[in-house]
């Protein structure tokens, strides 16, 4: 099972912008609204909860956090949805329909994921993809290249796909990686396209220095997360056959 809780239920986004920046490659999206979240000073409103996830705590600032949280900005209504995990194959579609669903009762305004996509030669393009055609037509005025062809894949993809019969508009901002690097320019171009699509001002002055921070700490997360499956998959092993980690 999965859960999108809020600290309160009373929790008014009504006609906000959900965010959507789980890790992918390049670690695009976390970089993107961790950064997000400190220069917005956002509010840390809720978690999701599965046992899916791996389980682990996330520790910042010596408090003891849920690894996939929910953040809001009431100035830009914005609330932000990061893990601190990779999301399982397993778990994405429960996921997304849990994430539409909350998107409906709160009345959410729209939904835009973060990420990146592989290339040999990343640029500096900032490239898109929605199912509303206002949207495409809006990106390609201020300089956002819709995408003709090509493959989404995780929770985004399945937002992309099936918000729609939602009524909740979807939109993907994609940034060209280099599978094997993770650098903070992905994360700038990222937040350029956020800044002109949504009307947000996030000051990009700091994000070298800190989205390598984020990246270091998100990569030893992940770390901690496959040593985590190991040690299970190990207290499996002992007695009772295959584990599922193998």
């Amino acid at each position: 099972m999965i859960g999108i809780r809020l600290f309160d239920e009373k929790e008014t986004i009504k006609g906000y912008t959900l965010i959507e920046a789980f890790p992918g490659i390049g670690l695009v999206g976390t970089m993107s609204g961790s950064y997000m979240i400190e220069k917005l000073n956002m509010k840390y409103i809720g978690y999701i909860s599965s046992d899916l996830f791996p389980p682990i705590a996330a520790v910042h600032d010596a408090v003891p956090m849920h690894p996939a949280r929910i953040y809001k900005n009431e100035k830009y209504k914005l609330v932000l949805f990061i893990a601190e995990f990779a999301i399982a194959a397993n778990a994405v579609y429960q996921l997304t329909s849990e994430i539409l669903a909350f998107a409906r009762k709160y009345g959410v305004l729209r939904m835009v994921s973060v990420g990146g996509m592989p290339s040999q030669k990343p640029s500096d393009t900032i490239y898109m993809t929605s199912s509303d055609e206002s949207t495409v037509k809006k990106a390609g005025k201020i300089g956002i290249k819709a995408i003709e062809e090509g493959v989404v894949a995780g929770v985004s993809a399945s937002l992309l796909v099936n918000a729609k019969e939602f009524g909740i508009p979807a939109i993907d901002i994609l940034v060209e990686v280099n599978p094997s690097i993770m650098d903070p320019k992905y994360a700038e171009i990222a937040i350029t396209g956020l800044n002109k699509l949504l009307g947000v001002e996030v000051d990009l002055s700091e994000l070298e220095e800190e989205a390598k921070e984020v990246e270091a700490k998100i990569s030893e997360m992940m770390s901690k997360v496959k040593e985590s499956h190991e040690h299970y998959a190990n207290a499996d092993n002992v007695g009772s056959g295959p584990s599922m980690y193998a």
